[in-house]
């Protein structure tokens, strides 16, 4: 059921393209109109060449849609031809009207390929994009519990599986079994004895091969997931190459990926062997069939219990031997697309993962940010942990809001609930007095503006780094927001400026440059919400005072969410709130936590100490 399924998502796919399937399915029927008509014709040149007696045909044959009518047909043509012309021109005539009928097939074989690669390439990249807005849209939650890796491995290889398996499977689909009616057809018009015995015949050899595939499609899927568990590793050990170098790892990890490799390679090998082995005894049992047809036959020619001439049985055998192929090419069809719809299974799977993070019918759009943001009675559960419990918050426009307390207390989360990476699991969050669920998502995080401690850069250039995801920048816009930031003097002193590569995640880039990039990007967008997650925590001293002075730059005349660890940031904030295990534990500005002397006060000792 689940393949059935999987088997019509992907047709869903090639749905949009059915034009081009009509043209392949002309074009294919073209192709078998000539390559019959090409084997029509070994008749009259066997006759001519075996000098058998020819019989002048005087009628010429009404037209039929008949392989008779053919046969007649050219039987005419030929009687007429050799009684006016003689043996030679007539020999001559047929090599011309079989090179021209070879023309005509093998164009119409051109364009029936020609037409299909339309349909796979874009059936492809239309699930390739899809999967990939998928990607974009599932919540930050899913890809804590899944590897990249194996994500994507479902955009790559198993789309890729796809296209090699079930669609080739496809284009088999239009044209073999339009060949094998058609060349049937022709067979059954010659001699209905001997067909209906090969049709007695075939299905025999089908159910041998039929047996093969039952375990191909499970086998087929769990190599993929052992593919992506070596896609994972590979892009873990790219992304962590420093701390493996640094615990000298890289013998564990290369013994991992060792035995992560010889299981996909032994599995892969199984489905290979089971793959290749329908090749073989197709042939195999194919031969039986064409010896076991020209016994019979055979006995039916010399027995005179049948109308065909040796002539004609010749022509029929060769016929008959081409109607193999396109059996063959269904049967080993149905193998590849149980590998196919095992990699189909896994990229649906992905796709029909909840996006939880949903937007409602009639959103309500926001554009401006008026008056405050408001937190009641907030609780978020992740799984079966208490992450946050019971938050009461007010965020007036135009104030600065700090979080601080101890790691994994929550302060993150809460944040994050702002623009909707998460959704609530109890209470609200209120903007300007409505639901935040209530506007659309796209409208609500163009509010904010966001700087985390890791700077998330991409492998482009300054400019389109710090332009990302708007259009139509101008350069002085992105040269001001990088004053603003304090960046301008060190990319004026890259060698391409502003158009220089930055390298993947801003590698080529210290940290406190990728920092300052990120704050750029900030300032550019221009929000009237600043979230700021620990964005100073990770520099040494030089670079916290030039970010640090750049955010607050940014921050004046915006709405401010600061999640700190160097508690010495945030003394000017308007409101500082105390998060532990989830709960407020205390709150007010920084005098008054001070002589409260509570946790507030013990963390800013500690620091002061160290």
């Amino acid at each position: 059921m689940a393949k059935s399924r999987s088997f019509k998502r992907i047709l869903g796919y090639v749905r949009p393209y059915w034009f081009s399937l009509l043209l392949n399915l002309i074009f294919n029927l073209v192709t078998i109109f000539f390559s019959l008509f090409s084997f029509a014709l070994l008749v009259p040149l066997l006759n001519l060449l075996f000098q058998t007696e020819v019989v002048e045909v005087v009628a010429k044959p009404e037209f039929a849609l008949t392989s008779d009518y053919l046969m007649s047909y050219l039987n005419y043509v030929m009687s007429s031809i050799i009684v006016e012309n003689g043996h030679r021109y007539a020999l001559v005539f047929i090599c011309v009207v079989m090179l021209v009928s070879f023309l005509f097939r093998n164009i119409g074989r051109f364009f029936a390929y020609y037409t299909m690669a339309k349909v796979r390439v874009g059936t492809i990249k239309d699930l390739r994009q899809d999967l990939y807005g998928k990607i974009l849209v599932l919540p930050l939650s899913y890809y804590g519990k899944q590897k990249k890796g194996d994500v994507m491995s479902r955009i790559t290889n198993d789309v890729q599986e796809v296209e090699a398996s079930i669609l080739n499977w496809i284009e088999t689909l239009i044209k073999d079994p339009l060949t094998i009616i058609f060349y049937f057809a022709f067979l059954l018009s010659q001699s209905a004895r001997l067909t209906l015995f090969v049709l007695v015949l075939l299905p025999v050899a089908g159910l041998v091969i039929g047996r093969i595939g039952k375990a191909l499609k499970k086998e087929s899927k769990d190599t993929q997931n052992r593919l992506a568990g070596l896609t994972a590793t590979i892009e873990e050990s790219i992304s962590g190459l420093r701390i493996i170098k640094g615990f000298n790892a890289i013998g564990y990890l290369r013994r991992k990926f060792g035995e992560q490799n010889e299981e996909y390679s032994r599995s892969l090998l199984g489905v290979h062997r089971k793959r290749d082995m329908s090749s073989p005894m197709s042939e195999f049992l194919s031969a039986i069939v064409v010896i076991i047809v020209l016994w019979f036959g055979g006995n039916m020619i010399l027995g005179g219990t049948s109308s065909l001439s040796a002539a004609g049985f010749i022509s029929y055998i060769i016929v008959f031997s081409q109607i193999i192929s396109p059996i063959k090419s269904f049967a080993q069809g149905y193998f590849n697309i149980k590998k196919g719809v095992a990699s189909a299974d896994r990229i649906f799977e992905f796709m029909d993962e909840d996006e939880v993070i949903t937007e409602k019918e009639n959103a309500i759009e926001i554009k401006d940010f008026k008056e405050e943001i408001c937190y009641q009675n907030v609780s978020f559960h992740y799984e079966k942990d208490d992450v946050l419990k019971e938050i009461c918050l007010k965020i007036p426009k135009g104030k600065v809001i700090a979080l601080v307390g101890e790691s994994g207390g929550g302060k993150s989360t809460l944040a994050d609930l702002l623009p909707r990476f998460y959704d609530v699991s109890e209470g609200n969050i209120l903007i300007d007095g409505h639901d935040i669920r209530d506007y659309k998502i796209n409208d609500l995080r163009g509010l904010m503006g966001i700087v985390t401690q890791e700077s998330i850069l991409f492998n482009d250039t300054v400019f389109n780094n710090i332009a990302f995801g708007m259009e139509n920048v101008s350069k002085e816009a992105v040269v001001e927001a990088a004053k603003i930031a304090n960046a301008h003097e060190f990319i004026m002193e890259m060698e391409h400026g502003y158009d220089t590569n930055i390298g993947d995640r801003g590698m080529n880039l210290s940290g406190g440059q990728r920092q300052r990039l990120s704050i750029a990007r900030a300032v550019l967008k221009n929000p009237p919400i600043l979230i700021l997650d620990e964005a100073t925590s990770s520099l040494d001293t030089e670079s916290e005072r030039l970010v640090q002075d750049a955010l607050s730059k940014v921050m004046s005349q915006r709405t401010s969410i600061v999640i700190a660890h160097r508690l010495s940031t945030i003394q000017y904030a308007d409101e500082i709130i105390v998060l532990q295990k989830g709960k407020i534990l205390e709150r007010g500005n920084h005098d008054e936590l001070i002589a409260l002397n509570g946790v507030y006060k013990k963390l800013t000792d500690l620091q002061s100490f160290n």
